[in-house]
């Protein structure tokens, strides 16, 4: 039997067992990177192996940095076999194409249509050649993308010809490949860039970048950098073994050489300078990107690992994604039912929710405006959003640039009810009493963020055997420790620690003795149990404030979902 037609993103020649997932999944804090073991404990296929296996998702969601983990595993032999999709991705495609174009180890990347999706999806075994992917009784053929739907300016062409040097030739030949599998059909000019790949998965990381900066490459717009791995001046004291700090260290060392920014933070719109509205950047790391197109109203598509570096070399990105207007429409109302009274917890949550609900598509959230969020609140929203969702932004009705212009025609409706808010509560907030660890900062503490722990802790020292530990940028601490915040925390027993985030942190910056976490961030909730090993809690901040100071705080819902 022959079906329809599929896409080849990426050929190849493979075969193995078929691992088949209804919900994306981040690699990012989703798939040991050293094992191909699926270690998401919010993820339906929890505790399996994806190495050899042909994998098929929808599509993936989550984390910028999975095309550094799929790097990773190719280096080491434990990639999977092969990735079908049944809708458009991003993120592992870019890393199995910087496999295969810089390091000769092919990933073969399909695309199914939904009946031939389904049949290997229900299928044992499948076996893959760059003409067809087959099944028992099934044979699939697939077909090339086109090659010539892409139009480049004659000064991308320049590059591609290797006219401006090897690292823009390779640069260019990454982002064409990528942008053909986008349906892209130009580049675009973007006016600075984002770079998320410093942070360290692994060798495979370092061993891209210090490639590209052995052909000399040296970005050309401005280029902000990510929270990296370890803290860049501290990690040799703080006890970080020389065989991970030292190659995270190198690979930070590798990006600012080659032109970027040692800004080391996951939040760049908290630096000075943030986007503008309508201009467009080139922007990797999922809340940032989500953030800029969502609260901003700048545009940018959520880039992955590796082609922001492209994209710095260059200036010039794919012109898809949220750089177009279609892309940036609601194709989802979500009618939020917020109760009266809800604190600061709530928007992690919504996002959280909303993702779920969410998955593939950027929704509308109603019913929210009257709560005036914050730019706190929106920054919470925006990241627990991209831990369950693959959309590059969102809108938030009455607050957010574009919310009253930016809905698609056919737009269906779903409700967040108070019922399900509970429920999402009960499930992020599960695990001991007894808490270890109090985790702030994910994404990276705001100035605000670190005035309110203060005031909380109100001059009270914590528990000593409870750590408290802050992830911050390098300009909010600065301008903690200039109004006297910094040493207010400091003397409460807080630590506060620039560079790593905790998407990025290690032990024993992270303390080796913690067993459970708790959390302000829905973000971390729900990637920490699988980075960190730990019960990881997502409370309120009186939670963690009661945590530091008592070492105890009881799985409960906020006062206003009771």
């Amino acid at each position: 039997m022959t079906g329809q037609g599929g896409l080849t993103i990426l050929s190849g020649t493979a075969s193995g067992p078929v691992v088949a997932m209804d919900e994306g999944l981040s690699f990012w804090g989703g798939v040991d990177a050293a094992t191909g073991m699926v270690i998401d404990v919010h993820h339906p296929r929890h505790g399996v192996s994806l190495a050899g296996a042909v994998v098929l998702m929808p599509t993936s969601r989550g984390s910028c940095s999975g095309s550094g983990v799929l790097l990773e595993l190719a280096m080491a032999g434990r990639a999977p076999a092969a990735l079908v999709f049944a809708e458009p991705e991003d993120t592992l495609t870019l890393g199995a194409i910087v496999a295969a174009e810089m390091f000769g180890r092919v990933i073969p990347v399909l695309r199914l249509p939904a009946e031939a999706f389904a049949a290997v999806a229900a299928a044992g075994t499948a076996s893959i050649t760059p003409e067809a992917i087959e099944i028992e009784g099934w044979r699939i053929p697939v077909a090339l993308l086109p090659a010539d739907a892409l139009a480049l300016e004659a000064r991308d062409r320049v590059m591609l010809d290797g006219a401006e040097g090897p690292a823009l030739q390779q640069a260019m030949r990454i982002l064409c490949a990528m942008a053909r599998q986008q349906g892209a059909t130009a580049l675009t000019d973007v006016t600075r860039a984002h770079i998320d790949g410093c942070i360290y998965a692994g060798p495979a990381n370092l061993v891209f970048a210090e490639t590209m900066e052995q052909l000399d490459a040296r970005v050309r717009v401005p280029t902000t950098m990510n929270a990296i791995s370890v803290d860049r001046q501290n990690w040799q004291i703080q006890g970080v073994p020389p065989e991970f700090g030292g190659p995270a260290a190198r690979l930070a060392d590798s990006y600012v050489r080659m032109g970027c920014r040692p800004t080391f933070t996951c939040a760049p719109y908290l630096l000075d300078d943030p986007p503008s509205s309508g201009e467009p950047i080139g922007w990797s790391e999922s809340n940032a990107v989500i953030f800029a197109n969502s609260v901003l109203g700048a545009r940018t598509a959520k880039h992955p690992d590796f082609l922001d570096l492209c994209i710095a070399l260059t200036g010039r990105a794919p012109l898809a994604g949220a750089f177009l207007d279609e892309h940036r429409r609601a194709r989802r109302i979500i009618d939020v039912k917020l109760p009266g009274g809800a604190g600061p917890e709530a928007w992690p949550l919504i996002g959280y929710l909303a993702g779920h609900v969410a998955p593939d598509r950027v929704p509308l959230l109603r019913g929210l405006a009257g709560a005036r969020p914050t730019p706190d609140d929106l920054r919470a929203l925006c990241a627990a959003f991209g831990t369950t969702s693959a959309a590059p932004m969102l809108h938030v009705e009455g607050v957010t640039p574009e919310a009253g212009t930016m809905i698609d025609a056919s737009a269906d409706h779903v409700a967040i009810t108070c019922a399900q808010l509970a429920e999402g509560w009960a499930r992020l907030n599960q695990g001991p009493e007894a808490v270890n660890l109090v985790a702030i900062g994910s994404p990276h503490a705001s100035l605000a963020e670190c005035r309110a722990l203060a005031d909380g802790l109100a001059g009270r020292r914590r528990k000593p055997d409870v750590a408290v530990i802050v992830t911050a940028g390098r300009q909010v601490i600065a301008a903690a420790e200039a109004d006297g915040m910094l040493a207010r925390l400091r003397a409460a027993g807080v630590d506060v620690i620039p560079d790593l985030c905790w998407c990025s942190i290690s032990r024993p910056v992270f303390p080796v003795g913690a067993k459970t976490v708790i959390t302000t961030s829905g973000k971390y909730a729900h990637y920490g149990p699988g980075l960190s090993g730990c019960a990881v809690r997502l409370g309120t901040l009186d939670d963690c404030i009661e945590a530091a100071l008592t070492g105890r705080v009881p799985p409960r819902r906020p006062s206003w979902l009771s």
